[in-house]
């Protein structure tokens, strides 16, 4: 019996392992974010990369559970226009983080880099950063418009159940940040 749970727990800290290996290979890029308030090996683990993410999730709550919140027809057409709204400004928002970030890097890298050039670069990384937390946050506010003071009330009690436990699983696994649980619902 001891055996088997022995085994277990090594194969489940070997699956850990290669799931964060990914992001351990980019060194640099790991470096890049160092001060920015993230923890990309957590929350890749839980499946959150940030506010946009939580909006992400909070929308699809919605959808998914569209009978039990009492949603009609009408207004689960306008959530889902407003889903894939997000999707195309999030995924392009993204492109333009991870370029922005890779020229960063290049000019790091770049002996000859003027300090004003890289201050620039990182000050336009950052920006885009706020420009997809502001897509999310307009995301979530134009859901909730569109929603009755009832429905939001039951998609609010469900979707923060769901959070709740994946915040206690993220618990489970060590992975205390700081932070207030639940931020941006």
């Amino acid at each position: 019996m001891k055996t088997n749970v022995l085994i277990s727990i090594m194969g489940l800290i070997a699956m850990l392992g290669l799931a964060v290996q990914p992001s351990l290979a980019d060194s640099e890029q790991a470096g890049a974010h160092a001060h920015s308030g993230k923890h990309g090996c957590c929350e890749m683990m839980m499946g959150h990369m940030g506010h946009d993410s939580q909006s992400a999730d909070h929308l699809q709550h919605l959808l998914k559970h569209q009978k039990e919140i009492g949603l009609a027809e009408e207004q689960v057409k306008k959530l889902k226009a407003i889903e894939l709204d997000f999707d195309r400004g999030r995924i392009k928002s993204g492109a333009e983080i991870q370029v922005a970030e890779r020229e960063l890097r290049a000019l790091a890298e770049d002996e000859k880099a003027d300090l004003s050039a890289i201050e620039a670069k990182v000050k336009q990384s950052e920006m885009l950063e706020v420009g997809l937390r502001m897509l999310a946050f307009k995301a979530r506010h134009d859901a909730l418009a569109v929603l009755t003071p009832e429905q939001r009330a039951k998609g609010k009690a469900g979707h923060g159940s769901m959070m709740q436990g994946m915040s206690g699983m993220h618990q489970m696994m060590g992975g205390s940040h700081g932070g207030s649980p639940g931020a941006g619902h």
